[in-house]
This record gives C-alpha cells, structure tokens and sequence, in this order.
C-alpha cells in the first residue's frame, strides 16, 4: 500500500476550481483517512499558511493528524504552540475529492497562486503534495533544483549527501 506522495503532474482547473486529482495521490489520500470505505468521498486538507508565500500544501487526514499531535506536545498556550497551530491547522481547510476523482479548489485558495483556472503542477513530497500555478513550478522549483545540483551534487547521487542513518543502540 503507497504510503507517501510521489510524483510530478500538470492538472487543468477549470473556472469553478474543479481540477483531478492523480489516482496515486487518491490512493494515498484513502489509506489515510480513517473514515473512508469504497463508495464515500476521500477527505483532505489544503494548508494555505502564511509560511506558504507561492504555493499550497496537500495533507492527508492522517498526516494533518501527526502535525496536531506534535504541535500539542509543545508547552500549552506557549506562544510557539499557537502560531504553529494558527499556520497548520487555522490555515487548513477540509475538502472532499469526489467519486471522479476531483476536487474543488476554493477561489480564496486558487487567488493565493494567482490564478483563478488554468494549469496548476502537483508535486509528491512524501507526507504531503505541493499545488503551484505550472508557470512558477518551473520558475522556481525546477530552476532551483537545478542550481542546487550544480552547486551541490555536480557528478555525484545527490543521497550520498544524507547522512548515514543512526546506530540504533549506540
């Protein structure tokens, strides 16, 4: 069962804000909403964050759950606590993907990437996708990872740059 997001794909949104969604990412979105059975519309959660100046983040219910459980382990009330609150989950909003496979992306949410219908790319980053308007994904991701991997991984796989993976009992 895929667990993770992984891909990249250029989706048209219609001037309702109806775009599809990639099957794999569906697969994803249903093995991590607890309450989906075969039949009802899968749930997700488009944050919008200020922290999000260019583009907007996809989580899966299960993923936005983690976030809630790691953000409640930090002192109550502290000030860290609510501004991770207010920026994760005040800034989400709940969608549906319908029996089609689409969703429908709010007019609030399609302005913050500067388009109203068009092309939009989605790109899998593990525990959640990203949504840029195309024209900036390739602007700025595509020529950043580019120039990343001149300045960084020129002639080497860019995995030799993790670091290893801790001893467990060491």
């Amino acid at each position: 069962m895929l667990q993770s997001f992984t891909g990249e794909f250029t989706q048209k949104v219609d001037g309702k804000g109806r775009m599809s969604v990639p099957a794999s990412f569906r697969r994803v979105l249903e093995a991590n909403d607890p309450d989906w059975a075969d039949g009802l519309p899968v749930k997700l959660y488009i944050n919008y964050g200020a922290h999000l100046t260019q583009n907007l983040r996809v989580y899966s219910v299960n993923a936005l759950n983690k976030i809630a459980a790691r953000i409640a382990t930090l002192p109550e009330g502290s000030e860290l606590q609510i501004r991770l609150n207010r920026l994760y989950l005040g800034q989400s909003e709940e969608l549906s993907v319908d029996k089609d496979g689409r969703l429908v992306m709010p007019i609030k949410r399609r302005e913050k990437l500067g388009l109203v219908e068009g092309e939009i790319t989605l790109m899998g980053l593990g525990p959640y996708f990203e949504v840029w308007k195309a024209s900036d994904f390739d602007a700025h991701v595509t020529d950043d990872t580019a120039q990343w991997l001149a300045e960084n991984a020129q002639g080497v796989d860019p995995l030799s740059l993790i670091p290893p993976a801790p001893v467990p009992g060491v």
